[in-house]
C-alpha cells in the first residue's frame, strides 16, 4: 500500500471517528436537556456531577467535535444557568443568608492572593503563572483568570496551564465535597459558605450545592456571585502592580443580572409558575454546561500543567478548604 493511500486511509478514518464523536456529542446533550423527571422517568435524569463525569469520559474516549463551540457554549451558558437560578431566590433571605460568608469571602480573598505570591516565589514559579492561579483559586476559577490575563498580558501557555490546573481541581470537587458535608454532618448554610470559598468556578459551586440541596444551592451561589464581583478591583489592582496601560478588562456582567433577577422574582410578584419554570430550565442547562467542561479537559491539557503549577493550586485549595472549613464550622449553624 503506497503512502498517498495510507494517509486516504487514516483521514478516511479520522473522519468516521469525528462523525460518530459529533452523533453522541449530540445525543448526549438532548438526554441531558430531555425533562426525565416531568414525565415520571427520574432515575433517567442526570445530575450535574455524573454530567461532568459523562463529559470527562468523552473528551478521553472520543475526538472533540467542534471545540470552539464548546469552550463558548459552556461559557454563556454557565452564566444563563446562573441568572435562571436568581429568579428561584429571595434577595432578602439570601442577603440574610449570605451576610454571615461576607466577611469569609474578604479575608479569603487577600489571604489566598498573598500566600499564592509567597508559595509562588518559594517553588520559582513563573510571576504571571502563579499571580493567575492565585487569582483564579481566590475568586472564581477560570473567569478571574479571563479576566486578569490580559491586564497581566499572559501568553497562550501562561493561560493555559493556569486555566488547566484550576480545572482539573474544580473537577475534583465537584465529586468529593458533597460526601465530605455529609461526613461532618455540615448543614445547608454550613455545606454553601465553605462551598462558596472553596470551590473556584461557579459552575462547580453551583453543581456542589445542589447536589448538597436547595438552600445550600442559593447559599452558594449568592456568596460565589459576591465573590466574583472581586474580579473588578483585582484587576485594577493588577494594573498598578504589573504597570501595564490600556489592557481591556472583561467585567462579569452576567453577575449583576444574576441580581436583578433575585430583585425581580422578590418584589415584582413573578406567577410561582414562571419562576419555577425559569429555575427548572436553569438546572437542566448547568448539567449540560459540566458535560461541555468535562468534555473540554484532554489528557493534553493534564500533560501541559507540569508540576510547580499543580503544587501550587493544591497547596492553595488545602489552605483556603481546610481553614475555611474549621471556621464555617465554627460559627455557622
Amino acid at each position: 500500500m503506497s503512502e498517498k493511500q495510507n494517509d486516504a486511509k487514516c483521514e478516511k478514518g479520522n473522519l468516521i471517528s469525528l462523525g460518530v464523536s459529533r452523533v453522541i456529542y449530540i445525543a448526549a446533550i438532548i438526554y441531558m436537556l430531555f425533562p426525565w423527571d416531568k414525565v415520571g422517568l427520574e432515575y433517567l435524569a442526570i445530575s450535574p456531577a455524573v454530567a461532568l463525569f459523562l463529559g470527562l469520559v468523552f473528551a478521553l474516549l472520543c475526538t472533540m467535535p467542534n471545540s470552539k463551540f464548546n469552550k463558548k457554549a459552556s461559557k454563556y451558558l454557565l452564566q444563563a444557568s446562573v441568572v435562571g437560578l436568581g429568579f428561584g431566590m429571595s434577595i432578602e433571605k439570601s442577603l440574610e443568608s449570605g451576610s454571615q460568608g461576607m466577611m469569609f469571602t474578604i479575608v479569603s480573598v487577600m489571604g489566598v492572593m498573598v500566600a499564592g505570591v509567597l508559595i509562588g516565589y518559594w517553588l520559582h514559579l513563573e510571576r504571571k503563572t502563579s499571580y493567575l492561579i492565585s487569582s483564579g483559586t481566590a475568586i472564581c476559577g477560570g473567569s478571574a483568570i479571563a479576566a486578569v490575563g490580559p491586564v497581566l498580558k499572559a501568553n497562550e501557555n501562561e493561560m493555559a496551564v493556569s486555566l488547566g490546573v484550576i480545572f482539573i481541581l474544580n473537577a475534583i470537587a465537584l465529586f468529593i465535597f458533597p460526601p465530605i458535608g455529609h461526613y461532618f454532618d455540615m448543614s445547608q448554610t454550613q455545606f454553601g459558605t465553605w462551598a462558596a470559598i472553596a470551590i473556584h468556578d461557579t459552575s462547580s459551586v453551583v453543581g456542589a450545592g445542589s447536589a448538597y440541596g436547595k438552600e445550600a444551592c442559593e447559599i452558594a451561589t449568592l456568596i460565589k456571585c459576591t465573590r466574583a464581583l472581586w474580579i473588578i478591583p483585582l484587576a485594577f489592582v493588577t494594573m498598578l502592580i504589573f504597570r501595564e496601560k490600556g489592557n481591556k478588562i472583561s467585567i462579569p456582567w452576567f453577575i449583576l443580572l444574576f441580581v436583578v433577577a433575585m430583585i425581580i422574582n422578590t418584589y415584582c410578584g413573578l406567577p410561582a409558575g414562571v419562576s419555577e419554570t425559569i429555575v427548572y430550565i436553569a438546572k437542566r442547562a448547568l448539567v449540560v454546561t459540566l458535560f461541555f467542561i468535562g468534555a473540554s479537559l484532554s489528557v493534553k491539557m493534564i500533560k501541559s500543567v507540569g508540576i510547580k503549577p499543580l503544587v501550587l493550586a493544591i497547596l492553595l485549595w488545602i489552605i483556603i478548604g481546610v481553614s475555611s472549613f474549621f471556621v464555617v464550622k465554627a460559627t455557622i449553624v
